[in-house]
């Protein structure tokens, strides 16, 4: 039997198989529970802060996951905080960094005309390794930069469950 034809036929076979391997992706998410316990968190540590917030968490698509908002925390506390939350998750940064970023950078202060993203702190990205499953987006407290603390506090408390 000639040794050509078997091989171009493996070859191809091994070709398609990757192929088809490629099509269907496996990817971590944010569950309902690790949401809660970071949106839950996140609120107290903001709370003994003595700041009133809401958190909003959202899963790696930018859907919102779970919601916590602080007894006389205001009104407009929810759409900031998931927007802050959709906007980390999308751009996978932390949306102080990504304020920073526009106000020193011409090119990068077009990023506050995409919709849904809005770049104040308070919007850090949930991460298992280097891969992001969601974010925390956090309104409320007076200052992005207190904002984003008390999302980092809540990561760091549930750093066991993000391995």
């Amino acid at each position: 039997m000639n040794a050509k034809p078997l091989l171009l036929v493996s070859t191809l076979l091994l070709a398609a198989v990757g192929a088809h391997a490629q099509a269907v992706r496996t990817e971590r998410n944010m569950s309902l529970d690790l949401a809660s316990q970071l949106a839950g968190a996140t609120v107290a540590a903001c709370s003994a802060g003595g700041y009133a917030v809401a958190a909003t968490v959202v899963d790696r698509a930018g859907t919102v996951r779970a919601v916590h908002r602080a007894d006389l925390a205001g009104p407009h506390t929810l759409e900031a905080s998931r927007l802050k939350a959709y906007t980390a998750a999308s751009a996978k940064n932390s949306t102080l960094a990504m304020m920073e970023a526009a106000q020193k950078n011409p090119a990068a202060a077009n990023l506050v005309n995409i919709p849904g993203y809005l770049l104040l702190g308070g919007g850090v990205p949930v991460k298992v390794g280097n891969e992001v499953i969601g974010a925390i987006g956090v309104g409320g407290a007076p200052g992005g930069h207190l904002d984003e603390q008390c999302a980092m506090a809540a990561l760091d408390k549930a750093k066991a469950l993000l391995q």
